[in-house]
């Protein structure tokens, strides 16, 4: 609240306007995910110190998506290699907090009773998505 205090017109104007857009890159990437047979289930899920942007699930995988919006193609690769080791973390934290409060117990397709948990990362460019699956694992 301080900080925000602190802040002048200019940049509290700024901050919206990427918050907004950062909402509407989320967006497109929920649209995506459903024309391509995904299930979504969150967003913007927080628990265990962390957030996924979108959880979603296709099968017998739960996925959680983290979505970056970037404005040019520099920025693309960019944004593939710049998700941090503790970002990575933070996100897989909330995804198995959210997998234990939702899907333990349930029966998954074959009869798992806990699914498979993947981590994708779309990047948003203008109204361009590249969805990278499976962009990190927990044992790397």
């Amino acid at each position: 609240a301080v900080l925000v205090a602190m802040m002048t017109a200019t940049e509290r104007s700024a901050r919206q306007r990427r918050w907004r857009e950062g909402r509407r890159a989320e967006t497109l990437a929920v649209l995506w995910l459903r024309l391509k047979g995904y299930r979504v289930l969150a967003r913007n899920w927080r628990d265990a110190g962390g957030e996924v942007d979108i959880i979603a699930r296709r099968g017998g995988v739960i996925v959680a998506v983290e979505v970056k919006r970037r404005t040019d193609e520099s920025r693309l690769a960019e944004a593939l290699e710049g998700l941090a080791r503790g970002q990575q973390r933070r996100i897989a934290r909330a995804a198995m907090a959210f997998v234990q409060r939702h899907a333990a117990g349930r029966p998954a397709a074959g009869g798992h009773a806990v699914p498979a948990l993947r981590f994708d990362l779309i990047v948003v460019r203008g109204c361009r998505l590249r969805h990278l699956r499976d962009a990190w694992r927990l044992d790397d």
